[in-house]
């Protein structure tokens, strides 16, 4: 039976898992870096048990990868944001999107679900972080994502 840690791997990939590896974890930060902060947008989003989203914000807040924010104090209501340490997950997801449109295509016109473009010139951004249109190295603050199909069959 496989094991659920990684413990005593001297291995930065197995203590990443152990943060980022489950199921949920990586599309719910794909939805934050999206513009979906609010805990019913990214249920929507996801279509994910509700106590199964709410144990995994809880824990991307506690290990600093989002911030949670109030916006609402009767119910209280919170808004989730990346930190610097979240935002540094850009990069991955960038790696995986590629990756899945170059082995695992989504089939959609035969073209990628969405695509991740350059806020300044609207430039496509290749798997090297650069944009195909002006040449500018390119980081998440930079960039915006242009979907092509609904969120939930862009998975």
């Amino acid at each position: 039976m496989l094991k659920n840690t990684y413990e005593g791997q001297a291995c930065s990939i197995a203590r990443s898992l152990e943060l980022i590896g489950e199921r949920w974890t990586l599309l719910i930060v794909r939805d934050v870096f999206r513009g979906q902060r609010r805990f019913d947008a990214i249920q929507e989003s996801l279509g994910i048990a509700r106590n199964v989203l709410a144990n995994r914000l809880d824990r991307l807040v506690e290990e600093e990868i989002l911030e949670k924010r109030p916006y609402q104090e009767h119910p209280p209501r919170y808004e989730y944001f990346l930190t610097e340490k979240g935002i540094d997950l850009w990069p991955v997801l960038v790696s995986l999107i590629k990756w899945g449109d170059k082995h695992e295509p989504f089939g959609f016109d035969g073209l990628p679900p969405v695509i991740i473009r350059h806020k300044d010139c609207a430039g496509e951004i290749d798997d090297h972080f650069t944009c195909g249109e002006c040449g500018a190295r390119v980081w998440a603050r930079d960039c915006y994502v242009e979907r092509r199909v609904p969120l939930r069959a862009a998975a």
